[in-house]
């Protein structure tokens, strides 16, 4: 029989590289007395392959891209990216093809692993084949079998040679380098393979990377003439340059981020090196950065500069320090921007120019750091789109998942035995994204996110729904109209009793609240009044009159007072205190003092329309309790 130490012995063994994944899955499903710690060294044992593989990909990549810096032609470039893409991925062939404008269509253009002259030297005209679409489309796509996939168009011409070349399984994702469509590259199996997530974003790494060397060897052709004439300056240039690019690829096989290329740049360079995200928010620096430059106007005035051109090169912005601002950019997306200075020896009143070998020592720092940004924005998209895929097949299951299900969470953190949440949220289709990243930091890695038929659905653990859902809606304003944000919640509830019944629940919710012209606030069934009891799986109608007339009623058993048959004497006689008084057999003066007392106990406004339809409706109830009781 395991144990828990023998658990502990193994994963300390499996860091080291001397225990196998088998023979801690099955140490941990032999642990019948510990679940919950079988549960964590599985979740354990998948961080650390994942970090492994994930380590070996981004050393991979910064492999690729120190080959591709010293070659020197396009076709070169292709033949290096599509070769590895194969390796990398493992699969039997790979492929890239170009766009040819004046035809309108792509062009096979480098092939690894192919035996069919019809297959290299097919045509794929636009949106034909799953090729065309991705060139159509500029977004990834993938299958398992392609001949039986009717999501493309199939032509004879591409199913003849793709049936020639005997090829099963197909992955394209676009090459865009500027914004502009440049081609597809492709991996291919010639047997059934389902591409995960993580294939697809490691081929999307691959044709980022593409699309920046081939930005990088069209300027190399562009200033041809010019190296030829300035051969002796240019060479040490050039030489310089790729000196800087193994420094940087250094620092990031030995694990580095993005602000060690920062500090390494600095030093070679000689000054500070700030690198900003997409917000404009400072993500890494390095040296005496000026406390008075202003970030969000130097990147303003360098894309004005820039005009839209030059992703890479340098631009001098007139602020503190003399900036240099330099976009970051990958497969036609900005990533992030570098900014530096102090660089020079001080001379003259502005700051020094930079030597043609610093300008490329910049670039490609700016390239290895684009690598760096995007390999972790691939890895971190792969993940979101794992932990939706989880709690999606929660969603999907009608009652108790089934156990591969409850595994599959536990390794994505959620402790399925624990009380949980789940809140519906309906917000404009434009802030889907963004509320997605709020709402993945108040579960941490337990809770998980996902978007299901137009609304973001949300699993955190937790076991007050109401605090939960407020902390994410929010009213819409007249500056922006579309910021409101309503949430429906549910809960507490176990993952591993299934989330069905909190999914109507909470998607009731949060329709009844968009219902009522109560959008941009958040409610559980619970404090929705006699709405909530119409939604509940479970109506508390005992905790519904509580909390109506509780105060009343209490009232009546700590003074033997008569004040909730009073209440429903006035109601009954059409809210007249004449009539009721009648009916009571008391003086109108003795109802009228009833009156005030209920209303002091019930608070103000309990006679308004929307208030007097509730405490109707818990009389009601109250009344049909009593009499099932007697």
């Amino acid at each position: 029989m395991r144990t828990v130490l023998d658990l502990l012995r193994l994963l300390a063994e499996r860091a080291d590289g001397d225990a196998s994944a088998d023979e801690l899955e099955r140490a941990a499903a032999e642990l019948a007395s510990e679940p919950e710690a079988g549960a964590l060294a599985l979740r354990v044992l998948a961080a650390m392959d994942a970090g492994r593989r994930r380590e070996s990909e981004l050393a991979a990549l910064v492999g690729i891209a120190r080959d591709l810096a010293s070659e020197s032609d396009t076709g070169s470039v292709l033949d290096t990216i599509v070769r590895r893409a194969r390796a990398l991925l493992g699969t039997d062939v790979a492929y890239l093809t170009l766009y040819d404008a004046e035809h309108g269509d792509t062009y096979m253009r480098v092939t690894s692993g192919s035996v069919s002259r019809r297959f290299q030297t097919l045509r794929l005209p636009l949106g034909a084949g799953l090729g065309g679409l991705v060139a159509a489309s500029r977004t990834p796509h993938w299958t398992g079998r392609y001949a039986g996939d009717d999501r493309y168009r199939h032509t004879e011409a591409i199913d003849t040679a793709v049936g020639e070349e005997g090829i099963v399984a197909i992955c394209g994702t676009p090459l865009l380098v500027d914004d502009e469509f440049v081609g597809v590259l492709f991996a291919a199996n010639r047997s059934a393979r389902p591409f995960t997530p993580d294939d697809v974003a490691l081929l999307g790494s691959l044709a980022a990377l593409a699309a920046v060397s081939l930005v990088q060897t069209r300027r190399l052709a562009d200033t041809a003439a010019t190296l030829e004439a300035l051969r002796g300056g240019a060479h040490a240039a050039i030489a310089e340059a790729a000196d800087a690019h193994d420094r940087f690829a250094g620092v990031v096989l030995e694990g580095g981020d993005v602000g060690d290329i920062a500090e390494a740049l600095g030093r070679l360079l000689g000054g500070w090196v700030t690198v900003v995200d997409l917000d404009g928010t400072p993500a890494a620096r390095y040296g005496p950065v000026p406390p008075d430059l202003d970030v969000a106007a130097a990147l303003r005035r360098a894309d004005d500069e820039r005009g839209g051109d030059g992703a890479g090169r340098p631009v001098t912005v007139p602020c503190a320090g003399g900036a240099r601002v330099v976009a970051v950019v990958a497969g036609g997306q900005r990533l992030g921007t570098l900014l530096l200075g102090g660089i020079g020896d001080g001379r003259g009143p502005g700051p020094a120019e930079l030597s043609p070998a610093q300008v490329r020592t910049v670039e490609r720092a700016a390239m290895v750091t684009a690598l760096v940004l995007l390999s972790t924005q691939r890895a971190d998209e792969a993940d979101r789109l794992d932990r939706a895929d989880g709690l999606a097949e929660l969603l999907g299951a009608a009652g108790p998942p089934r156990p591969a299900t409850l595994a599959r969470l536990a390794a994505l953190g959620v402790s399925v035995h624990r009380p949980h949440l789940l809140l519906v949220c309906r917000s404009h289709p434009a802030r889907r994204r963004a509320l997605a990243r709020e709402a993945a930091t108040l579960g941490g890695r337990s809770g998980l996110v996902a978007e299901r038929e137009g609304a973001l659905v949300v699993l955190l653990p937790g076991d007050d729904p109401a605090a939960a859902g407020a902390r994410l809606a929010r009213p819409s304003s007249e500056q922006d109209s579309d910021a409101g944000v309503t949430v429906g919640a549910a809960g507490p509830f176990r993952p591993a009793d299934g989330a069905d019944a909190a999914l109507w629940e909470a998607r009731r919710a949060a329709e009844a609240l968009l219902a009522l012209d109560r959008a941009g606030e958040s409610a559980a069934a619970a404090g929705l009044g006699f709405a909530g009891l119409l939604l509940g799986d479970r109506p508390d109608v005992a905790g519904y009159v509580d909390g109506i007339l509780g105060p009343v009623a209490e009232h009546d058993e700590r003074r033997g007072s008569d004040l909730l048959h009073t209440l429903e004497a006035y109601y009954a006689t059409g809210a007249s205190p004449t009539r009721a008084a009648a009916r009571l057999h008391v003086h109108v003066n003795t109802v009228a003092q009833r009156l005030e007392r209920i209303g002091t106990l019930l608070g103000p406004g309990w006679q308004d329309p929307e208030r007097s339809l509730e405490v109707q409706l818990a009389l009601r109830l109250h009344r049909l309790d009593a009499s099932g009781r007697q």
